[in-house]
């Protein structure tokens, strides 16, 4: 369309030569590539998390040892911030290959320990229903974004307003350890997590579409694998709280 010859041949099973919004300036043969090797990132990722997580939930020795014992709880805790912790020395390295790689392989694996930690107290009914709504709701929210960026919409206006909200989450979920409000203060928070994550799917993807650069992609999976892992989490939180 834009820039583009009205007879342009155009790969229809790659989207290659399609802009995905009005007045595109770059290519949008790298723009696609670059979308296209960020959710093959974020694929693996997820498959990895996924493999990690059902090893953690069905090797019980596992559990027992980082629940029962001193030693163990102290590797829960280290499991716990790992991520974190990783994210500093990959904002340095995110550029060098393979170290880039190797951090965010770390990263990964760390959180889906977590993951697979808290899936292992969970009953196996609220643990798909999570996943499977979690893949609905980001399939179709991505799928939206893509229509809505391509239609003209910018979704960059929400930067602030889910900046404010993640931290009012915070805060919300420091007060439920300080002082725990029962299962209906749990049901609210997985709500509220839910719908604040939501959003930031559709912001990274609008980002993905139009402002990452290309030497970004591991900030650019990183972000948008974050908001599925904590949209299942909040959904998780949801089920396992009306699951009683």
């Amino acid at each position: 369309m834009w820039n583009q010859s009205p007879f342009a041949k155009t790969d229809l099973e790659t989207g290659a030569n399609r802009t995905l919004y009005p007045m595109m300036l770059e290519s949008p043969q790298l723009r696609w590539s670059f979308i296209r090797k960020i959710y093959s990132i974020v694929a693996i990722q997820l498959l990895l998390t996924v493999a990690v997580g059902a090893f953690v939930v069905s090797y019980h020795p596992i559990v027992t040892f980082l629940t029962t014992t001193s030693g163990g709880l102290a590797c829960y805790i280290i499991l716990i911030i790992a991520p974190f912790i990783t994210l500093c020395p990959l904002y340095y390295y995110y550029q060098r290959h393979p170290i880039n790689y190797v951090l965010l392989g770390i990263f990964t694996v760390t959180l889906a320990f977590a993951i697979g930690l808290t899936c292992a107290f969970t009953s196996g009914k609220v643990i798909l229903e999570a996943a499977i709504l979690t893949a609905v709701v980001v399939v179709s929210l991505t799928l939206f974004t893509f229509w809505a960026a391509k239609k003209g919409y910018d979704f960059n206006f929400l930067g602030p307003f889910l900046f404010g909200a993640i931290m009012a989450l915070f805060v919300f979920a420091l007060i439920q350890i300080l002082f725990p409000l029962g299962r209906i203060s749990h049901m609210i928070y997985g709500c509220l997590a839910a719908i604040i994550f939501c959003g930031y799917i559709v912001y990274d993807t609008d980002n993905l579409i139009k402002r990452y650069t290309y030497d970004e992609y591991i900030w650019a999976a990183v972000a948008l694998y974050l908001d599925i892992i904590n949209l299942f989490t909040a959904l998780l939180t949801i089920f396992r709280a009306a699951d009683g």
